[in-house]
């Protein structure tokens, strides 16, 4: 950053939160002042997308600033314990990161939470670019007692396994707050993944803690256990969390600025709000990629403001290289661009084309302008989500030839990924069922 001191950055990832249960994105049940708050002093996304219906897919955009179909990890849907073993299901040791871009810049850098992004001993977020590590290897962990997919203990500090007494949300909004704290005693400037494993499954919150404890060693399918007051309460827990660490920023004073953005891994679960959109988790429809999206930077950013910019995961990434002024190798040029120039008010808000695409349930999608084209299976659908934003009403024979130019331009793009693998495993739910 030429002539200017780097900021802190902080990139703060969510699991399963869904567009709508944030209290300043529509929740009404319960409130998430401290998020809000973010928002308030910052700019809101109401078009900001996940990279993936999914976590891992998601979070392979998020360290590379790329489309994740362009590594073997980011085919996967999503990475399992099973598959721990595999020598390619992982970040690759090297592999220009977002974290490792940054150190390279001379930061200090830190995962605090989740990594789904390869196993030890091949893989982990120290061989990813972090300077340090505490939190979770796998998908997910039980909030008492720290139990992951394999059924053993998932809390790492750096690459040992330790045990800590404590709900996993607070474990990690704990350390993050310590951790802005000391590192704004340093010289050098900092870079935080803050990535909590709320609200994702097994739910879990201490007002159930027996329950809790008894249904995070039992209940093997996501779509078991829990409740809308359990989940209430875990929203409620992360944002008190987001809260701590935020209130450790804004204490530390100092000369050197924070940005900070927030998102979600993927659109939202089982007693998720999605609402107005269609879809959850797993779906390429608007309830499984419209996620919640905030930047923050007092100063820089223009505060309370919302944007209807389209936008995507691997565009915040972008976004935190050009805040630090830090480029890409040109061997690994980004897909994800910046979007400073937009939350800054100096450019008006543009067409932004986003591609998915999943093999699960044979799904692909193309976003351009106001209009999506989605094909699941053999069935394709053409909708203008300024007119119906629920995806109900199918324009594809009204506008054929729109159709086949998003048809041809999702091909074009498919071509330059990597081909999806024969052997990756279909869902037995037919979504095209559920589309009507």
């Amino acid at each position: 950053m030429s002539g200017e001191m780097r900021p802190n950055i902080i990139f703060i990832v969510v699991d399963d939160c869904g567009y709508a249960d944030l209290s300043c994105c529509g929740q009404t049940d319960y409130r998430t002042p401290q998020i809000d708050r973010l928002a308030a002093e910052g700019t809101r996304f109401t078009q900001g997308y996940a990279n993936a219906p999914l976590c891992t897919n998601t979070r392979v955009a998020l360290m590379t600033g790329r489309y994740q179909y362009r590594l073997p990890i980011g085919l996967v849907e999503p990475l399992r314990h099973s598959q721990k073993d595999d020598p390619d299901l992982g970040i690759p040791a090297g592999f220009p990161t977002l974290p490792g871009l940054l150190r390279g810049a001379g930061y200090r850098t830190a995962l605090i939470g989740k990594w789904h992004l390869g196993y030890l001993p091949r893989f982990g977020p120290l061989k990813a670019g972090y300077d340090e590590f505490f939190g979770i290897m796998g998908g997910y962990t039980g909030y008492y007692e720290h139990l992951g997919e394999g059924g053993e203990r998932d809390l790492y500090e750096g690459e040992t396994p330790v045990e800590k007494i404590g709900y996993v949300t607070d474990l990690i909004s704990e350390r993050a707050s310590a951790f802005v704290r000391e590192s704004a005693q340093g010289a050098q400037p900092f870079f935080m993944s803050l990535h909590y494993t709320a609200p994702h499954w097994p739910w879990s919150s201490p007002s159930v803690e027996t329950e809790a404890r008894i249904r995070e060693r039992d209940v093997k399918q996501h779509a078991q256990g829990g409740s809308l007051g359990i989940y209430r309460e875990m929203m409620e827990i992360l944002d008190d969390g987001v809260g701590r660490v935020m209130e450790a920023v804004r204490s530390v004073g100092g000369p050197r600025e924070t940005l900070v953005v927030f998102t979600s891994d993927n659109g939202g679960e089982r007693y998720s709000k999605n609402w107005p959109f269609v879809g959850r988790k797993w779906d390429l429809l608007e309830g499984g990629l419209r996620v919640p999206q905030i930047a923050w930077w007092p100063g820089r950013i223009k505060a309370g403001y919302v944007t209807h910019q389209v936008a995507a995961t691997m565009d915040l990434s972008a976004t935190c290289l050009a805040a630090a002024g830090v480029e890409a190798p040109p061997e690994h040029p980004l897909d994800g661009v910046d979007l400073l120039p937009v939350l800054a008010g100096r450019v008006r808000e543009y067409e932004r084309i986003l591609f998915w695409r999943m093999a699960n349930r044979a799904q692909r999608a193309v976003r351009r302008g106001q209009w999506k084209y989605l094909k699941v299976a053999e069935r394709e659908f053409l909708f203008d989500l300024d007119y119906d934003a629920r995806e109900r009403t199918n324009f594809a024979e009204q506008q054929p030839e729109l159709l086949a130019s998003m048809r041809e331009q999702w091909e074009a793009w498919d071509r330059t990924m990597l081909p999806v693998p024969a052997n990756l495993p279909k869902s037995m739910i037919a979504l095209s069922e559920m589309l009507w």
